[in-house]
């Protein structure tokens, strides 16, 4: 069976088996869902696997864009719509992130009680619409599966959330959904003038024409703003980032892990798979200005990580400052800041999964995540502490984990693109980085505990503990052979970059992804 179809369609039908089960059978639901999502992280696991060495049907750009297990299925011809599935290596990798955020979520949510049968229905709806932006090849399924995996996100946390001092789930929910859904609007208006120009909605095909110069430089130059914006504003890029760290702090555990691991980086897909990928010319002249705007959210995302005292708060500013490093890795057009990029996409997306799910193993217990209220949590939760500690070294760049490796491609793919002042920023937050989690650590985890903390139970049991020692397993695993996810990641990078080499040497400027 084609594996981006059986992919798609595992947590689908798992989404139809809940609606058959009686909400008054918990159990049975959360069993559903443990199944139905470690069913596809087996099939995920084998795609990334055997992806290099499979004869599953492939589709090759005019650019040399590869694409495997390819499958189409006609929809509305007249329309020339299709149920086009198919993945690149760049496909591959977030395929691998998104089946792996939502296996852990699923089983870390094993707690929850209220309207238990609702919540994984709209969980598995939500991560069905991540799958398909995907593994998608056609570009209306690409949109409709893009708004599917934000309209879940609404209920989710306006009716499961939580209300904090500073801001309640109504007022995160709702901020979410207008601010995505006006991205999402603007970039719908750049790819219908895509359609109307190409008169397709094949992605592969519209890549062909791209290369073959279809879209000129007037059209692009009047389009990108709005397709890269749209998409910019899941990102989030400053200064869209507002709505995401209240959506992060307002959201229950597993949907913090695929808000902050998995949907922001639909945003950073959409902008190389559509924006910079058929319209290179246009990225050619706009990436340098991605790469002066990323610093701030590189500079002030993390500075204002600093002066959070709710612990989902830092996490929540801490992936704005992050997600800045992606867009400096795409806006570096070469092959190693673009490599970069994507490699943090999936490092920084298992990251923040592990630090969402740890907070939310205490939150249950102490009802709070504020520091001033916590402190020497370490001598109750010895695991979760000791894990907390381990994903603040993580996203604080530490050798031996994925974001050492990813961090350290982007920085030094925007030293060789010329973009100095960027890298020595991007390296300055770093530091800030290791700041405001180090603090954070302290703050939480050392020192005094409360004594109304004395009766804190830690993750005692093998299945407890699962979750956890997956997400650090994987950060450590790829930290230390990264190339194992740099080879599949490879494969979709080299002709992006190659085509945005071509705009720039059409308009007299230095290439610089190809010799890299």
């Amino acid at each position: 069976m084609n594996l981006p179809l059986l992919v798609l369609l595992l947590p689908a039908v798992s989404t139809a088996v809940l609606f058959l089960v009686p909400a008054s059978k918990p159990a049975v639901v959360k069993r559903v869902a443990f199944v139905g999502t470690l069913a596809t992280l087996a099939v995920a696991v084998f795609m990334a696997l055997t992806y290099a060495t499979t004869d599953a049907p492939t589709e090759t750009a005019a650019n040399g864009h590869v694409y495997k297990h390819v499958l189409s299925v006609p929809w509305v011809p007249s329309l020339g719509l299709q149920l086009k599935l198919g993945v690149d290596g760049i496909g591959v990798a977030m395929v691998l992130l998104t089946a792996l955020t939502i296996f852990t979520g699923v089983c870390v949510s094993f707690s929850v009680k209220e309207r238990a049968k609702e919540f994984f229905l709209n969980l598995l709806a939500l991560v069905t619409g991540v799958f398909g932006v995907f593994v998608s090849l056609d570009l209306f399924f690409y949109y409709f599966f893009y708004e599917l995996a934000v309209i879940p996100m609404f209920l989710l946390i306006g009716c499961w959330g939580s209300t904090t001092k500073t801001m309640s789930r109504d007022y995160a929910s709702m901020k979410l959904v207008l601010m995505l859904t006006t991205g999402a609007v603007f970039a719908l208006v750049g790819l219908l003038s895509v359609y109307v120009k190409a008169k397709t909605f094949d992605m592969v095909r519209l890549e062909t024409l791209a290369t073959q110069g279809l879209f000129d430089r007037s059209f692009q130059m009047t389009w990108f703003p709005p397709v890269f914006l749209g998409f910019a504003a899941l990102v989030p890029m400053w200064p869209l980032h507002s709505w995401s760290p209240g959506g992060h702090a307002a959201a229950p555990a597993a949907v913090s892990m695929l808000h902050a691991g998995v949907l922001m980086k639909l945003g950073a897909y959409g902008i190389l798979r559509v924006a910079v990928t058929y319209m290179p010319d246009a990225a050619a002249v706009y990436l340098p200005w991605v790469g002066v705007l990323c610093c701030f959210n590189i500079v002030y995302g993390g500075l204002v990580a600093m002066a959070q005292r709710d612990m989902k708060f830092v996490v929540g500013y801490s992936s704005s400052s992050h997600m800045g490093y992606v867009l400096l890795g795409i806006a570096t057009a070469n092959v190693i800041g673009v490599q970069g990029a994507v490699f943090l996409m999936f490092a920084h997306g298992i990251m923040t999964a592990l630090a969402f799910s740890l907070i939310g193993f205490f939150y249950e217990q102490t009802h709070t995540r504020m520091l001033e209220d916590l402190g020497g949590l370490m001598k109750k939760l010895p695991f979760v502490g000791t894990c907390f500690v381990i994903m603040s070294m993580a996203s604080a760049g530490l050798p031996g984990f994925a974001n050492f490796v990813s961090e350290l491609l982007v920085i030094v793919g925007a030293w060789h693109a010329g973009m100095y002042v960027p890298a020595v920023l991007a390296t300055w937050g770093i530091v800030v980085t290791g700041v405001y989690l180090l603090r954070t650590v302290k703050d939480a985890f050392l020192g005094t505990m409360p004594r109304r903390w004395e009766g804190l139970v830690d993750a005692r049991t093998p299945f407890q503990k699962m979750p956890f020692v997956v997400l650090v397993s994987t950060l450590l695993f790829f930290g230390f052979n990264p190339q194992a996810l740099l080879t599949l990641i490879s494969d979709g990078v080299k002709p992006i970059v190659s085509a945005v080499d071509a705009a720039k040497a059409r308009t007299g400027g230095v290439e610089t992804g190809s010799r890299r």
